[in-house]
C-alpha cells in the first residue's frame, strides 16, 4: 500500500483524538520498522503501558490499523505486522551514499545526531531502553573484532534514531548509516579502530546511554556534540 495513501486513510477514520494519537504511534513505529514486518506487536497491555491508554483505546487502534490491513491478528497469538513500506524504485538512496564523502557525512552527523539524540531521550520508553541496554552490552564485549563493533555500533544508533518516533528523522538516519558502509570507512577503521580506540568507545557510548536513560537532555546532546568533534580530529588525522 502507498505510504502517502496509508497515511490518508487512517488518518480519515472516525475516533477520538486519543485513539488517533495511538494509531499514529503504532504505525510511526510500523514505518520505521521497529515493529518489522510479519513479527508480533507487544501485548495490548504493554501497549496500553507504554502509550499511557487504557486497553480498550489500544484495541481500538489496532481494530483501526487491522481493518486498513496494517497488521493481522491471530486467535491466541497475537497481532502481526502484515505492512511494508514500498521499495525504492530508482535507487537514489544507494546513488547519495555512493557519493557522499567523508566530510559530507561527518557534516550530515553534525546536524541529524544532537536533534536525534534529544528526542530519544524525550520519547524512548523503558522498552527502548532495556532493548538499547542489550546493545550496548554487544559492544561491551567487544575486544578486538572490528566488524563485530561496527555492526553493533550502527544498531546501537538506528535504535536511537527509531526512538526518536519520528519516522522521517529515521529515515534520513538509515541514509546516514549507508553513507558510512562505503569504502572509505573500512580502511578508516582498519588504520584507527585498535583495542585501546575500542575501550575508549565503548565507555564513549556507555556514557550516552547513561545520559539517555536518566532522561538528561543536556548531557546527552552535550555528549554527542562532543564525540563529534572527536571524530573530526579522527578524519582529519586520517586526511
Amino acid at each position: 500500500m502507498n505510504d502517502t495513501l496509508t497515511n490518508q486513510l487512517l488518518s480519515g477514520q472516525s475516533v477520538g483524538a486519543t485513539v488517533q494519537v495511538v494509531i499514529d504511534a503504532l504505525f510511526a513505529r510500523i514505518r520505521s520498522e521497529e515493529y518489522p514486518a510479519d513479527t508480533r506487536l507487544p501485548s495490548e497491555r504493554t501497549l496500553a503501558s507504554e502509550l499511557g491508554v487504557s486497553r480498550n483505546t489500544v484495541r481500538e487502534a489496532l481494530d483501526v490499523l487491522e481493518n486498513r490491513e496494517i497488521i493481522r491478528r491471530r486467535a491466541g497469538s497475537g497481532s502481526f505486522v502484515t505492512y511494508r513500506s514500498a521499495p525504492d524504485r530508482n535507487g537514489t538512496d544507494s546513488t547519495v551514499a555512493e557519493r557522499t564523502s567523508p566530510l559530507d557525512h561527518l557534516v550530515m552527523r553534525g546536524i541529524l545526531e544532537p536533534e536525534m539524540v534529544r528526542l530519544a531521550v524525550i520519547n524512548m520508553t523503558p522498552r527502548d531502553l532495556e532493548d538499547l541496554s542489550k546493545t550496548i552490552t554487544h559492544i561491551e564485549s567487544v575486544r578486538t573484532e572490528i566488524s563485530d563493533f561496527v555492526r553493533y555500533e550502527e544498531e546501537l544508533y538506528r535504535k536511537i534514531a527509531q526512538g526518536t518516533r519520528n519516522p522521517l528523522l529515521a529515515s534520513c538516519y538509515d541514509l546516514v548509516i549507508d553513507a558510512c558502509q562505503q569504502s572509505f570507512r573500512a580502511p578508516l577503521m582498519r588504520r584507527h579502530l585498535t583495542p585501546k580506540r575500542i575501550q575508549d568507545y565503548q565507555q564513549r557510548y556507555n556514557t550516552l546511554f547513561n545520559a539517555i536513560a536518566a532522561r538528561d537532555v543536556e548531557a546527552a546532546v552535550e555528549f554527542i556534540k562532543l564525540h563529534l568533534v572527536e571524530e573530526q580530529k579522527l578524519l582529519l588525522q586520517d586526511g
